[in-house]
């Protein structure tokens, strides 16, 4: 059978309350040849039966984002790969657009969406606004917002560094020294439960601190400690 021309991987542990309205959503693209493949972290709940029922493959990998996000993409037969959380939505055309992104060839091997945080607190829409600004200024994407590149360029930066925190703020740099991201203006969707469950105000200023001391060379070990 012909590879498909896209893979998209999901990491994910224990999202049986998320993962069903995703699984919805990508069913479409399946059909039309894109491959969807799960990288479970060791769920204890529905999780791997939802992925199973749909149809998805699936990957068991050890809990850590960067781990599944690697797992993933090691099953993963596709010459371009879309990580998506099981939390976040893409937008109706996300597909063909991160497809016509990576066909134009060139300088335009990775890149990611805009975001738009679900909830209902209005700061929600700001930290959205600033998280999408900010990475078309300095290049780097966050995991939210859905990365996408070539097999080609994630094999040359070595896939997701495997540390427990900031991995997606890592491999952004590495891929930016080899070109600058594709920011597409659709946006993805993802869930606010992040910022609603510890505090809006607080989340917000526990990550501006953990990107700050990344910045200024803290270990990822202990920014993870912070962050729980």
């Amino acid at each position: 059978m012909t590879p498909p021309l896209l893979s998209i991987v999901i990491p994910a542990l224990n999202e049986a309350e998320a993962l069903p309205a995703l699984l919805a959503d990508l069913q479409p693209w399946r059909h039309s040849g894109v491959e969807v493949v799960l990288a479970d972290g060791g769920s204890t709940d529905a999780t791997l039966a939802l992925a199973q029922a749909a149809g998805v493959g699936v990957v068991h990998a050890p809990r850590g984002r960067a781990l599944q996000l690697n797992a993933g993409a090691r099953l993963a037969t596709g010459q371009h790969l879309l990580f998506v959380h099981a939390d976040t939505l893409l937008p109706p055309d996300g597909v063909p657009a991160v497809q016509r992104a990576l066909r134009a060839g060139g300088d335009q091997a990775w890149g990611r969406f805009d975001v738009a945080i679900s909830g209902s607190h209005p700061m929600l829409r700001v930290i959205a606004w600033f998280m999408n600004h900010r990475s078309r200024l300095t290049g780097v994407a966050t995991g939210d917002q859905a990365l996408f590149m070539t097999r080609q360029v994630f094999e040359a930066v070595g896939g997701f560094p495997e540390q427990p925190l900031m991995e997606d703020i890592e491999i952004s740099a590495r891929l930016g020294r080899l070109a600058r991201p594709v920011c597409l203006r659709q946006r993805v969707t993802t869930s606010g439960r992040r910022w609603t469950q510890r505090g809006v105000w607080r989340t917000m200023v526990l990550m501006w601190q953990l990107r700050w001391a990344y910045w200024r060379g803290a270990s990822p070990e202990s920014l993870a400690r912070r962050y729980r």
